[in-house]
């Protein structure tokens, strides 16, 4: 007969077998990790063209007859998605159209003046009954016709700029919004200005709205993003288009200007586009609230052109 274990063998034995079961269990659990990370791995591999690309995708851009909105139209063709165009010159927009379906996209022409709110409201129900939904809507639509000094500036003048650079925004938003909100998704890109982050000379107007666009843009970001919704804004600085014509026509306004651009150069519509397929992508998917400056670095430091002017100084003694 074989002796009794002592008590302490059989401790002994007890807790190997634990350690050995634990060990098991580890090994285990590792396998199982290993083969839920390389599961996730081949979830979650995803293609710069996914990110990016917005095929299958509609959008629906105002001001897109000219200028950023038509560039911003164009470059989300080129990206997969098919776009409505609004703007009130038919003209205008059937030539963005066929550029757009040039691109192999299919484009819809609504001729619409966005300060009329039961304009907009009939365009977005074409727009939702041609392409059966709306994924990106890009408030781009706006301008000023006077720029004068604050005491100068008539109650008209106010009225007409609020109108086409805010107010339009929000009735665009209140028409696509439900729709958005209802299906879980949507893009909303409102194209602000870097005048809407600080005081303008001349353009108080025009500054007060784009500020106000900027505020919009954050207070639905907050209300929407629980919905799959996002809401972003883009604030060009200064961007060579009709609406800036006078200035950038006028040798010495020009070169007073792109004095404060550390880029030394106007930007082009094309300069607005990346930023506004990006927020229109899933490459974005998490941003929301944001405002993405495309200035050339105008915002980007302090102290004027004279700062700039001291770069040709080098290493100098303070």
């Amino acid at each position: 007969m074989a002796s009794p274990l002592s008590s302490s063998t059989i401790k002994s034995l007890l807790i190997k077998e634990a350690v050995t079961a634990a060990a098991n269990e580890c090994v285990l659990w590792h396998r199982q990790f290993l083969c839920v990370s390389e599961a996730r791995r081949e979830e979650t591999v995803i293609t710069l063209p996914e990110l990016f690309g917005l095929s299958g995708k509609t959008a629906l851009v105002t001001g897109a007859s000219r200028g950023i909105g038509r560039a911003i139209a164009l470059g989300l063709a080129a990206a997969g998605a098919d776009v409505a165009l609004l703007a009130r010159g038919t003209s205008a927009l059937e030539e963005v159209a066929a550029d757009v379906e040039a691109c192999g996209r299919r484009a819809l022409v609504l001729t619409c003046d966005v300060t009329d709110h039961a304009e907009t409201r009939r365009a977005v129900a074409t727009a939702l009954t041609e392409f059966g939904q709306i994924d990106i809507l890009v408030n781009n639509a706006g301008g000023f016709r006077f720029a004068g000094p604050f005491l100068e500036l008539k109650p008209d003048d106010w009225d007409e700029v609020l109108a086409l650079n805010f107010e339009a925004t929000v009735n665009l938003c209140r028409e696509l919004g439900p729709h958005f909100v209802k299906r879980g998704s949507g893009s909303v890109v409102n194209v602000s200005s870097i005048a809407g982050t600080a005081g303008v000379p001349m353009l108080a107007t025009y500054a007060a709205a784009k500020a106000a666009l900027i505020s919009l843009t954050r207070s639905l970001a907050a209300e929407w993003s629980s919905h799959g919704v996002r809401v972003n804004a883009l604030t060009p600085g200064w961007v060579e288009t009709e609406l800036t014509r006078t200035f950038a026509a006028d040798p010495q306004a020009s070169a007073g200007l792109l004095g404060a651009v550390p880029a030394g150069r106007w930007g082009e519509p094309d300069d607005v586009v990346g930023a506004a397929v990006f927020l229109a992508a899933d490459a974005s998917r998490l941003v929301s609230g944001a405002c993405l400056t495309i200035d050339g670095g105008t915002t980007a430091y302090a102290g004027g052109p004279a700062m700039l002017q001291f770069l040709g100084l080098g290493r100098i003694s303070a």
